[in-house]
């Protein structure tokens, strides 16, 4: 037996009793087969150039009718020594390093510093480019979420198949455009929900497990285009309203998160199905989602009490921001000066 045969044994993939003969196609069935997955490659790249087009032709021009608007910062200076420490070394340097980098330059220990500053700031992501983005996932989880749940109902197969290859497409669209869009503090977290998300996708397709998938994708996709939206009006600064979205966010999360995904797979994997590989496999990558639901969770919960109730200053738990706005105001005033 080969490699490839033994990957594909029906005893690691199928549950007891069944074999890839039985998932071959008959008359007006049809079930998932493996090689359909490949398929995500072009969908990937094609959402890609969808969401492209989308932000750059119905975003943008959305986001600047609604007030969204970037803020002025402080340009650079050209300097090729501290240019070349921030690319090479770092872009935050420790004392030692400034008061080095000051020798070098000719500067003021205090102006290399503010050079850095602002250079940091320079790379920093527009509004503008976090509304786009939140944008095109809110109408992609908005879409996915409520079409999503005419699907579940639809008795036939190849609608579900379709649904499944589109959620596939996507994970694997974000997961490459990672390096590109807005680093968030739970980056890490972010490229393990993704993967787990990818495999569960792969592996439930290919082990007939269509409608529980689905079912587990509508349990995330019911909180995620809330929180986009919530992103969107805080970036239109439209505090009262957001401070409620995402309250009506948290309520659904939480109840989706912690209380009816755990229910659903504890129900079907205890009480529906025998055990195989693949079926442990899927466990523990839902034990993963398990583990950052209640990350996600206790952040949310935490921004709840100190933002919201408490009236602290807004900050995004998973903000990508360094330098306080009042910091780089101060900075302007003394450019202008």
């Amino acid at each position: 037996m080969g490699l490839s045969e033994r990957f594909w044994h029906h005893e690691y993939w199928l549950p007891p009793g069944a074999t890839w003969e039985d998932m071959k196609e008959s008359a007006g069935i049809r079930y998932p087969q493996p090689q359909d997955l490949l398929l995500c490659i072009p969908g990937a790249l094609l959402l890609i150039v969808v969401r492209c087009t989308f932000e750059r032709t119905v975003a943008l021009p959305l986001g600047r009718r609604l007030g969204v608007s970037d803020k002025l910062r402080p340009k650079v200076q050209p300097n090729a020594t501290l240019e070349g420490f921030y690319v090479l070394l770092g872009r935050t340097p420790k004392e030692e390093d400034l008061i080095s980098l000051a020798k070098q330059s000719d500067l003021p220990v205090q102006k290399v510093e503010t050079w850095f500053r602002h250079r940091r700031a320079q790379d920093r992501p527009r509004l503008m480019k976090k509304f786009c983005e939140s944008s095109w996932r809110f109408t992609f989880y908005f879409t996915s979420f409520f079409s999503g749940l005419a699907l579940l109902y639809d008795p036939l197969p190849p609608a579900l198949g379709w649904f499944y290859l589109l959620e596939l497409s996507f994970y694997c669209s974000l997961v490459a455009t990672l390096p590109f869009d807005v680093k968030r503090k739970d980056f890490k977290e972010q490229i393990i929900h993704h993967i787990a998300t990818i495999t569960l996708i792969f592996v439930s397709y290919c082990a007939n497990l269509i409608r529980f998938g689905m079912i587990v994708m509508l349990v995330h996709d019911a909180s995620d285009y809330i929180l986009e939206l919530a992103k969107m009006l805080h970036y239109m600064k439209w505090k009262g309203v957001c401070e409620a979205v995402f309250i009506v966010f948290a309520v659904v999360f939480i109840i989706s998160r912690l209380v009816i995904f755990p229910l659903i797979t504890y129900y079907y994997f205890v009480t529906k199905f025998q055990f195989f590989v693949v079926s442990c496999l899927i466990n523990a990558f839902l034990m993963i989602l398990q583990l950052l639901h209640v990350f996600w969770s206790y952040l949310i919960i935490q921004m709840i009490f100190s933002v919201i109730l408490c009236g602290e200053k807004r900050k995004d738990a998973r903000s990508d921001t360094e330098e306080s706005d009042r910091s780089e105001a101060e900075d302007l005033a003394k450019n202008r000066e």
